[in-house]
């Protein structure tokens, strides 16, 4: 299976690649499944003119984004809270490619705030359903995420790695099961 782990945040100096980078790493390192990471900041794809719904229907400088974005089973989408909402890019992003059917999404969000961007991952359970995905229930809040990961991505409050635990455990549930179910119908 393969799994994408999309950072949501456009900005330069972005706190939330850490908890990406680390959702990455530990997926690999507890799963037999092929994990990616896409970087919203590293794609300009320009306010949405058209939708690429095929690999040959993308423009030649966005095909590598595309095969990846049809490739994935599933996608662990992790984003800051931009007022109450996830990020701009990352709806960008969706909108580029917006039908996922039956795919499983992980949603995680990461502020520096006490909240975590809870609100965030409330407005990605509404954008799920509209891509024809499927949402796991279990959604990873990281309050004060400049605290628990350094730079380079590394866990400091270990206590946090419970939280990690049960989300990847509930979102690696639900992907297989989605993907299993999506090739015997096949």
């Amino acid at each position: 299976m393969n799994i994408e782990v999309i950072s949501g945040s456009p900005r330069q100096d972005s706190i939330t690649i850490r908890l990406a980078k680390f959702l990455k790493q530990y997926l690999q390192e507890h799963s037999k499944h092929t994990v990616g990471l896409i970087d919203v900041r590293d794609w300009e794809l320009g306010l949405l003119q058209n939708v690429f719904s095929s690999i040959e229907k993308t423009p030649n400088q966005f095909k590598p984004l595309a095969e990846r974005m049809f490739a994935a089973d599933a996608f662990v989408v992790v984003t800051p809270e931009y007022n109450g909402s996830y990020s701009p890019a990352l709806q960008n992003l969706f909108d580029h490619f917006p039908k996922q059917t039956k795919k499983a999404f992980g949603l995680a969000a990461a502020s520096t705030g006490a909240m975590g961007g809870m609100r965030s991952t409330q407005q990605l359970l509404l954008l799920v359903p509209a891509l024809f995905g499927f949402a796991s229930p279990q959604l990873l809040v990281t309050p004060f995420v400049d605290k628990k990961f350094t730079e380079d991505a590394k866990l400091v409050e270990e206590s946090f790695l419970k939280n990690i635990h049960v989300f990847v455990t509930d979102f690696l549930w639900l992907a297989e099961a989605v993907a299993k179910n999506r090739e015997s119908n096949n």
